[in-house]
């Protein structure tokens, strides 16, 4: 599947080290799945994890679940051993922890190949960039690491999310500049769902893909939240319908439920019913 045809709506950070986690994830209905060598993985562990990850992709068994490996920053002692081992496992593609520049990405290219590239968008230095590394030629999406990033901005951590607002919309901009995936970070309190629900509303609202999840408990409001409702597909349909009904008696607009309907609505109605087609074919696997 397309890379930005499929969806992402939720994106599960699994721990490449944990064997039962790793089986756990072939069941959950989730449409990606980062498998973790960085923040998941305690040091003692870093090494093992590798062989770990690479017998549970070879085993395969994750379906039409999109595979993401994020490995630790080239500027660590694990970095480039962990890209290596990645170009051999050949999952769906590689995230990068930190991006700080395209040449960041550059990199890793490098060793990695033709393998898709995301970025870890969780750096200060990373939103002043985000246009440039939105543009590098391997970056197929971006993960936005907000708490990286609220740590340093030195920023309060608050249910609106105000202090990152900027710095998400700056991602935004530079990912649809661009046409690459963007999902939302995590959040943390993985009881509570009304917190969830609000954040992934937001998310979806300022025109986020998804969101990672740090849960599987997460992963049900997440799929609801990001997926087009029953009211959204109705209203998509209709407006195709008048559109092509204005247009056959000669006209340019037409009108549903009191609100004009142009071109552009159109377009946006087609996208809607083309990733509800997305969803189906990717639940159906």
């Amino acid at each position: 599947m397309d890379m930005r045809a499929r969806p992402y709506r939720s994106v599960l950070y699994i721990p490449g080290s944990k064997p039962r986690a790793l089986d756990k994830a072939r069941s959950l209905p989730v449409d990606a799945i980062i498998f973790d060598l960085e923040d998941a993985v305690s040091l003692e562990e870093k090494v093992n994890a590798r062989s770990t990850l690479a017998a549970a992709l070879a085993e395969g068994g994750y379906g039409a679940r999109m595979k993401m490996v994020r490995i630790n920053g080239l500027d660590t002692e694990w970095g480039r051993a962990d890209a290596e081992a990645v170009a051999q496992m050949q999952p769906d593609a590689v995230l990068l922890p930190k991006v700080n520049s395209a040449a960041d990405l550059d990199a890793l290219a490098a060793i990695t190949g033709d393998l898709p590239l995301w970025a870890m968008m969780e750096t200060p230095a990373g939103m002043l960039h985000a246009e440039e590394i939105a543009a590098h030629p391997r970056l197929a999406g971006f993960v936005m690491g907000t708490n990286d990033l609220a740590k340093d901005l030195q920023c309060r951590f608050r249910p609106d999310r105000m202090p990152l607002l900027t710095s998400l919309q700056l991602c935004l901009l530079a990912a649809k500049a661009h046409g690459v995936v963007i999902v939302d970070g995590v959040y943390n309190a993985f009881k509570d769902e009304d917190g969830l629900r609000a954040e992934c509303e937001q998310g979806r609202d300022l025109g986020m893909d998804g969101k990672t999840l740090i849960h599987p408990a997460q992963v049900e409001i997440a799929n609801r939240v990001f997926a087009p409702s029953p009211e959204e597909l109705d209203l998509a349909r209709r407006q195709i319908a008048a559109f092509q009904q204005a247009e056959a008696a000669g006209q340019g607009v037409a009108v549903v439920d009191g609100r004009i309907v142009e071109n552009l609505h159109v377009a946006t109605a087609r996208e809607i019913l083309a990733k509800a087609e997305a969803i189906k074919a990717i639940s159906a696997e």
